[in-house]
């Protein structure tokens, strides 16, 4: 905390020499950390699903803790709550694919050989089109990745592999890996297959995808003004097994087992016209729901930079209740970890800026996410429909499920080396004596998978913190997706280490003053391949040295 003006001080006591004391610093409580948790986490609130009561609790216990530090209502209509109007979707009865070609025609029912999920662009469908093959689907050229060169897709289905080309950059990676549906549709194909490398058929077997299709579970996105809903992807998307692989190859000038074995010797093959036609034939049910975001407003205290915004957020959704459950079995994904730990996290650092003597020179939002477990809705909705100018938005910090099982030392800034976010996080983490570690699973994605990714498409530098693999973190991280992780055990009786919440809630508050002081708000590094795609009018930064 900054000293107080000098001349400040002098003119309490006139004829007195007396110097700036420190501001008190802000105060950290495991304990307040704890009873956030308990709160979101207990099973009055059922789990906190999209749309249900027990997030409608949820969020009223948000607002009410906003409302008591004495924050700004900064949602819709000068209230505490931005509702997020959504579309679910359900298959109403089962879709069938029929594949025509040089081997005559096959038919299958949805999950026998083909899958595919309910729609959101329209509830009857009869879609057929021809098939052509496109390697990874991806398309950064400055990456080597450019599967449409020379390619026709306009009214057609495209083929693609699951997976990219080795050696991407992680993030940039996953982003590929995220919008392959949208660049198919952007080059003017109207579905698009996914065919399974022999890596990825052992990581998710086709089994697995047609079971957790035929499982019931809705599509759901927001809707936008125009009636439509979903991300302006193909208008459908389907998984492949490798039968009916073989079968979209039939009579083309190389076969699927040629061109798998090619791509699975780290060679990526050039696309080609199939001699098949795919029909798709499905009908979905539409609902609408709808479900709040949470935002609370800390006006900055400098007139000239008031008028720009640091977002700090984290999602209060979880993934509700588990269906036929069985006698005495727990059914309640409770959530504790994630994320009604990074909900804490947020609420004990707006009580730091909101109870601190100096208020922070930017405005803050501190935002409450819905929808995250379904795609991240909730942060994509309030990204596209900003309730202030997205273009005043300086930087976004996203608190998605800080693992507290032991005492943390460094932590993990994912999308930190794109622009200048990432060194107020590690002036904030130097502060604290905490280190700044690089992604150790670049093949999870994370950095497609928070909230923070949805503020980066819309070209504001964002990152999401998360605790690091130091002091053996590690194994904590990878005992919790092995077992907890979107289970009904993430919950209080994990032995949690409340010190290490406060600790967190500590270092996302300093994170937050850094950005939010700073004279010149957060830039994009010059060359940086999200900078260039989602903000390229915008001013940049020099690269500093070691930051790749």
């Amino acid at each position: 905390m900054r000293l107080l003006p000098f001349a400040a001080a002098l003119s309490l006591a006139v004829g007195s020499i007396a110097s700036a004391q420190p501001a008190p610093a802000p105060d950290f409580s495991a304990d307040r950390f704890k009873s956030h948790v308990a709160f979101l986490a207990d099973d009055l609130l059922e789990g906190r699903d999209t749309g249900s009561r027990g997030h409608e609790i949820g969020a009223a216990y948000v607002a009410s803790q906003f409302l008591g530090l004495g924050l700004k209502p900064g949602g819709a209509n000068g209230g505490w709550y931005q509702q997020v109007p959504f579309r679910a979707s359900v298959l109403n009865g089962k879709p069938r694919f029929t594949l025509t070609g040089p081997a005559g025609e096959a038919v299958w029912d949805n999950g026998s050989e083909m899958v595919t999920g309910a729609s959101l662009d329209a509830e009857k469908e009869d879609l057929s089109a021809p098939v052509v093959f496109a390697g990874y689907g991806a398309e950064a050229p400055q990456y080597g990745a450019d599967d449409y060169r020379g390619l026709d897709v306009r009214g057609k289905i495209v083929a693609v592999f699951a997976g990219l080309p080795k050696g991407l950059p992680s993030e940039i990676a996953a982003h590929l890996g995220d919008t392959k549906s949208e660049v198919a549709a952007k080059h003017g194909a109207v579905g698009i297959v996914t065919l399974y490398t022999g890596e990825f058929a052992k990581a998710r077997p086709f089994a697995a995808v047609a079971a957790r299709a035929g499982a019931g579970r809705p599509t759901l996105d927001w809707v936008r003004k125009d009636g439509r809903a979903g991300a302006g992807g193909a208008r459908f998307s389907a998984t492949a097994s490798d039968t009916a692989a073989a079968a979209l190859f039939a009579g083309a000038p190389r076969s699927f087992a040629d061109v798998r074995a090619e791509i699975d010797r780290g060679v990526t093959p050039k696309g080609f016209a199939l001699k098949t036609n795919l029909r798709l034939e499905r009908q979905s049910r539409w609902t609408t729901i709808q479900s709040p975001e949470v935002i609370g407003l800390l006006p900055g205290s400098d007139p000239k930079l008031r008028g720009e915004y640091v977002i700090l957020m984290g999602h209060l959704d979880h993934l509700g209740m588990r269906k036929n459950g069985k006698p005495g079995e727990d059914v309640v994904y409770n959530g504790a970890l994630d994320n009604a730990a990074g909900v804490a996290t947020m609420l004990e650092a707006a009580r730091a800026f909101a109870t601190g003597r100096e208020k922070p020179r930017r405005s803050i939002l501190f935002i409450a996410n819905t929808g995250e477990e379904k795609g991240l809705l909730g942060a994509s909705y309030f990204a596209s429909n900003p309730t202030v100018p997205v273009e005043k938005i300086a930087a976004a910090v996203d608190l998605d499920m800080p693992l507290l099982l032991y005492r943390f030392t460094d932590v993990i800034a994912f999308g930190a080396d794109h622009s200048t976010v990432g060194e107020a996080v590690r002036r904030a983490a130097g502060e604290m004596g905490v280190g700044l570690s690089p992604d150790p699973m670049p093949e999870e994605n994370i950095f497609v998978r928070s909230d923070h990714y949805e503020f980066v498409k819309e070209g504001v530098p964002a990152i999401m913190l998360a605790t690091g693999w130091a002091n053996g973190g590690g194994e904590k991280w990878k005992g919790f997706l092995r077992g907890a992780y979107h289970h009904p055990n993430d919950d209080m009786s994990q032995p949690i280490d409340w010190e290490s919440g406060a600790r967190f809630a500590r270092l996302n508050y300093l994170i937050a003053r850094q950005l939010a002081d700073a004279p010149q708000r957060p830039l994009w590094y010059k060359g940086d391949y999200f900078g260039d795609a989602f903000a390229p009018g915008q001013p940049r930064a020099a690269r500093p040295a070691g930051v790749h």
